[in-house]
């Protein structure tokens, strides 16, 4: 079959290369403009246009998908099949209808949980220890088309959301040819979701990551792995010796069971240098602060000279600027890590 891919994401290239080694042809890649990077601002490629630059796969760019131009474009290349994965545009109801056979989407879910951009973190979030992906038909509502085909996976205990992104793009890739197969052979059985069942999974934003040390300690170690690496469970360091704060983004944590200490105070570190918890306790096991590489936990601790009552503080909203920059200490400031 014909095949014309719609998405930009890293999450979709174990999908690109699990086509580009089947029998289907690939006949046009379509992703968004390169974007600015790093300090030096830098327009960069989508993670989906190098892919296709580096196989000798034609691909448009474009910020407008339903753009009349760029529906034309892909009207030329006759596709029996859109492809979208991670595209970060809706797709309009002419290009829905336009293939010969269908269009369909990869989504990082086992649909209907977890409707919308944000699949992977929320299902980390909301403490599951099961999720998948599921291959749908578009629709015009968000994520709400007929299932064609589904693949399960366990949560690991301490997996972050960027190393489920990573095990579910792989697992999406075998799924997704053989339902290519059956689009083909018109063997795909088409399964509508329950819309009773559907639950959301909203973008998530920078201040999404400023975590609140009064809650339970397990409520937030599975805020920790599900914000990492973005935006990430930003606090602020407090050193009792220098009085200086410093932003951190805890990587990955594990709840510590034990009653809360008489007077201790949420956020601080106790003897055994654990976080205080409205419930329990954090044993942070990796973190970033500001400027710096993730490390482990044990540097930090050596490289900041931590001790018992050094705390960590909840980063105020109020305390960003315009641009959503912090605005106070020396050493604040955490970029986006993936």
């Amino acid at each position: 079959m014909n095949l014309v891919y719609l998405g930009s994401g890293e999450f979709g290239l174990p999908c690109l290369d699990a086509i580009h080694a089947s029998r289907h042809n690939l006949a046009l890649v379509v992703t968004s403009p390169a974007n600015p990077a790093g300090r030096g601002r830098k327009l960069c490629p989508t993670p989906v246009a190098h892919w296709a630059e580096n196989h000798a796969v034609p691909f448009v760019e474009s910020d407008n998908i339903n753009d009349p131009e760029m529906i034309a474009r892909i009207v030329e290349a006759r596709p029996d099949v859109l492809v979208v994965i991670a595209c970060g545009q809706k797709i309009g109801r002419e290009l829905v209808d336009m293939p010969a056979k269908l269009a369909i989407n990869v989504h990082s879910s086992l649909l209907p949980k977890y409707r919308g951009a944000g699949p992977i973190n929320w299902a980390i979030l909301r403490g599951e220890t099961e999720t998948g992906v599921s291959i749908i038909t578009l629709a015009d509502r968000m994520d709400a088309g007929d299932i064609l085909a589904q693949a399960k996976t366990p949560v690991g205990t301490l997996e972050t959301a960027g190393e489920l992104h990573d095990r579910l793009a792989q697992l999406a890739a075998p799924v997704l040819i053989e339902t290519l197969d059956q689009i083909e052979s018109d063997t795909a059985t088409f399964t509508p979701q329950s819309e009773f069942e559907a639950t959301k999974a909203p973008k998530l934003k920078k201040s999404d990551g400023f975590i609140d040390f009064r809650e339970p300690a397990y409520v937030l170690a599975d805020k920790i792995r599900g914000l990492w690496p973005w935006p990430g469970a930003a606090a602020n360091f407090v050193s009792t010796e220098t009085g200086k704060t410093t932003r951190v983004t805890l990587a990955l944590a594990e709840v510590i069971w034990g009653e809360k200490p008489p007077q201790a105070v949420p956020g601080a570190f106790d003897e055994d240098l654990n976080v205080v918890c409205g419930e329990g306790k954090l044993a942070i096991r990796k973190i970033k602060p500001a400027g710096k590489g993730l490390m482990e936990f044990k540097a930090f601790v050596n490289g900041w000279r931590l001790r018992a009552g050094d705390r960590l503080i909840r980063i105020e909203e109020e305390s960003m600027d315009k641009h959503g920059q912090p605005q106070i200490g020396t050493d604040s400031g955490v970029r986006e890590s993936r």
